[in-house]
């Protein structure tokens, strides 16, 4: 069977992810399977390599690590099985500091930082069903990185567990990443034109 609901309430679990063999990469959100863009365009790969050069960088000597997509993030709601987790995602770039939700299989748990670089096709999924996904499961840090507007939303997580309002940056501006007190990320490289 391929990964499209048979019913419109069947919810689809990171087992039956698992044995979807077309070619097709997936995102499974709350049980419901989204389909990825296909390949990035060349300014999302720009950006993308970017700002994992200036992130990796500032991680060479730190316990915390770096991962691009295709990465599989599962993010249970509890202590349910893998083969029952309902969501598990594939951001552009994750950073996890604990080593213990790493295995073979990617990460189980909340990474600390999420960065998702919008394409035509993602933004409603990102802005909206991926925010409020990393929310409830406690991305500490979350960035929409816009190439074309070439703005980064920052949303962070507040004490009450949510993410308030999000900080807006320009492609001027320096970003100081909340979760690393003294690491700034050039904007200015990250959507310079080559």
């Amino acid at each position: 069977m391929g990964p499209l609901a048979r019913k419109l309430d069947e919810r689809f679990t990171y087992g039956d992810y698992l044995l979807w063999d077309d070619d097709q990469r997936w995102e499974l959100i709350d049980g419901v399977p989204f389909a990825m863009s296909p390949a990035p365009r060349l300014r999302h790969q720009r950006v993308l390599v970017e700002l994992s050069r200036q992130i990796a960088n500032y991680l060479l000597d730190k316990p915390c690590q770096l991962f691009v997509a295709p990465f599989d993030v599962r993010l249970p709601e509890a202590d349910e099985n893998d083969d029952q987790v309902e969501t598990v995602v594939q951001p552009d770039l994750s950073v996890i500091c604990d080593s213990a939700k790493l295995d073979d299989a990617g990460c189980r748990g909340a990474p600390d930082l999420i960065m998702e670089i919008l394409s035509p096709g993602t933004a409603h999924i990102d802005l909206q069903i991926k925010l409020d996904r990393y929310e409830r499961a406690g991305v500490r840090e979350y960035w929409i990185v816009d190439p074309l507007e070439k703005t980064v939303l920052l949303f962070t997580r507040a004490a009450d567990r949510r993410y308030g309002r999000p900080e807006i940056y320009g492609d001027d501006d320096p970003v100081k990443v909340r979760i690393f007190p003294d690491l700034e990320v050039a904007l200015t490289s990250v959507f310079m034109e080559r």
